[in-house]
């Protein structure tokens, strides 16, 4: 068995991603790990309930052993199994990301061998974290294109309070991921914002995507309503989706009582016009989720804005996990992530 590492989960940004990161590549390369000072950067740190399903999910995918996995706890020591592949049901149990929940499993599960087949509950467009949307139209084509073969399909939204998302998700085990390259700005080819309103009334999608076309000069055709009744909820989600020829970036805003639906259009249309006025491929939350995978693969390179410190933070991690060399070339706002095997 390899020597435990120790990974201090108060440095850099602070945050879950230390702990989501460090325990997917534990187990998918079979290290002994300790995680201390959890979160510590947060107002409530240790362990929430959907780090918690983080842990264990990890821990059941592999048979391994957990220690410290309970609510509010600032450490947990991690030994792993041999990943097995097959069908999973992970829970959070109240409106917390199962989107950072897949994101979790999907590298263990991408390199065991078999199939497997994964059911994830809980939240599914949270506020700080990727929706859903994002998940599969932004940051999924990238891995496919890589050599991954993984599929998701919503069967229901779940917004905070409530929770009650679904969704499922299939992934081909056995996976070789092949370097890529993202560096340069293509031709936009489409464009698309989509007002979600699930248990509301639908005049909140109305107002969302008027104000998007009076903003950013969108067609009709490229907004779309999209009001449930049946999802969980109630809750709202502004999307809005600008695709390159080999890359998209998607602009969330999470609609709340406090925030008229104006509002929550100029927020978004905000960010996607600094997307677009920084010309570069990849979005900062994409980036930073990119940075696994491109290690994983051994190469590849990607540009961006200047990296957000849980982009660094999140690279400090995997550098202590894989042999890679990650550099970072700056020319103007721009930020290229070179990934070279060491």
């Amino acid at each position: 068995m390899s020597e435990e590492l120790h990974i201090d989960g108060s440095e850099g940004e602070g945050g879950g991603q230390i702990l989501r990161t460090s325990f997917a590549l534990a187990a998918h390369l079979g290290r002994p790990l300790r995680v201390s000072k959890i979160r510590a950067g947060r107002p409530k740190p240790g362990l929430r309930r959907q780090h918690l399903t983080c842990v264990r999910a990890v821990a059941e995918l592999c048979d391994g052993t957990l220690h410290g996995d309970e609510i509010d706890s600032s450490e947990v020591f991690f030994e792993p199994g041999t990943v097995k592949s097959g069908e999973y049901h992970f829970s959070v149990g109240t409106a917390g990301s199962a989107c950072l929940v897949f994101q979790t499993v999907l590298w263990p599960l991408l390199f065991a061998e078999g199939d497997s087949r994964v059911v994830f509950e809980g939240g599914t467009h949270n506020p700080f974290a990727p929706p859903f949307d994002f998940i599969e139209r932004a940051f999924l084509p990238i891995i496919k294109r890589m050599g991954a073969k993984v599929s998701l399909s919503l069967e229901r939204a779940g917004f905070m309070p409530a929770g009650g998302g679904r969704f499922v998700a299939e992934i081909e085990g056995g996976c070789t991921l092949r370097p890529t390259d993202l560096c340069e700005a293509k031709p936009i080819v489409s464009r698309r914002a989509t007002a979600l309103v699930a248990n509301l009334p639908g005049t909140i999608a109305i107002r969302e995507l008027r104000e998007v076309r009076n903003l950013l000069h969108w067609k009709n055709e490229e907004c779309l309503p999209r009001v449930t009744q049946d999802d969980g909820g109630p809750g709202n989600v502004l999307l809005l989706e600008v695709a390159r020829e080999d890359v998209s970036e998607i602009a969330s805003v999470i609609g709340i009582r406090s925030l008229p639906a104006e509002d929550v259009a100029a927020i978004g249309a905000k960010a996607i016009n600094k997307y677009l006025s920084d010309n570069v491929p990849v979005g900062a939350c994409l980036a930073d989720q990119l940075v696994v995978p491109f290690a994983l693969a051994g190469g590849g390179s990607y540009t961006t804005t200047a990296p957000s410190e849980h982009t660094t933070t999140n690279i400090d991690v995997v550098g202590r996990f894989c042999a890679i060399e990650i550099t970072q070339t700056v020319q103007g706002n721009a930020t290229t992530m070179s990934f070279a095997s060491l």
